[in-house]
């Protein structure tokens, strides 16, 4: 039997080439959000708010506690578990956008599990938003993730 040697994390990464302004926005404000990620949102993340977050295509939603916002640089939350945006400019029209996501709870069996699917998750989310900011396109990655999970 595997023993755990360390908790795991989930972490994406994506070269977004747009300003990092722009990139920044797209997971603050709602409006450009549910073109790629969720579907319904009760508002804008600013620090020390809670909104929620819902796919409607699912019949889910969760609470999202905004912990921490340093405009351009990262976002901070939590929502059962730690999520984490960093923002990093790189040329004058790109940003290195990095997730990580800790704190998972459960065994380790859960914990693991939990890892890997938050680790798909936020790949589909960055490279959705990557077609969306650089593109203009909008993939219907997260909905068609699972179609026969649709309520």
């Amino acid at each position: 039997m595997a023993t755990l040697n360390h908790v795991p994390i989930a972490k994406a990464e994506m070269l977004i080439r747009k300003p990092v302004n722009e990139v920044f926005e797209a997971f603050i404000d709602p409006a450009v959000t549910t073109k790629f990620w969720f579907t319904k949102s009760s508002g804008k993340l600013e620090t020390g708010r809670r909104v929620q977050w819902e796919w409607e295509m699912y019949g889910a939603s969760t609470d999202v506690d905004v912990i921490e916002i340093e405009e351009n640089k990262r976002i901070l939350i939590e929502w059962g578990s730690t999520v984490e945006w960093i923002f990093t400019p790189r040329a004058e029209n790109e940003t290195f956008v990095t997730i990580t996501n800790s704190g998972f709870t459960g065994d380790g069996d859960d914990i693991v599990k939990q890892a890997i699917d938050s680790t798909e998750g936020f790949t589909i989310v960055l490279c959705g938003l990557k077609a969306l900011l650089e593109y203009n396109i909008v993939l219907n990655l997260v909905s068609d993730k699972a179609p026969d999970a649709h309520v």
